[in-house]
């Protein structure tokens, strides 16, 4: 798997089956529920196949943290991050796309691997 930065650490994994590799801890604004963040990502199955990239557009990725905008996981993941902060998310189906997977680049039952860099938070 080709990566955009280089991942070394332990999973933290939380309550809901979400684990997290905290890379680098960012030193700006923190990302909390209702703000909306920009966010530089790539995603990958676990088999090493990436299916989406925001730094190959070269465009970051804008949402409403917490709003249901995003899969379960990324709102999860996202939040408490601080800009500048770089994390690992190692997502199951649950907190994914679940059984009905996601057009033909993301099989139903599918665990998702995202390394996100958060750029930006602003108010919501």
């Amino acid at each position: 798997m080709q990566d955009d930065f280089e991942v070394s650490g332990v999973p933290q994994a939380t309550g809901t089956g979400l684990q997290v590799v905290e890379i680098l801890a960012g030193t700006g604004p923190e990302a909390r529920s209702g703000q909306e963040v920009s966010v530089h990502y790539t995603g990958w199955l676990t088999n090493g196949t990436k299916f989406d990239s925001s730094r190959d557009r070269g465009e970051p990725f804008s949402f409403g943290l917490g709003r249901g905008q995003v899969i379960r996981g990324w709102d999860e993941g996202v939040a408490g991050m601080k800009v500048g902060g770089r994390r690992r998310l190692v997502i199951p189906p649950e907190l994914g796309y679940g059984s009905r997977g996601a057009g033909s680049l993301i099989p139903p039952g599918a665990t998702l691997l995202f390394n996100v860099e958060l750029l930006e938070v602003r108010p919501g």
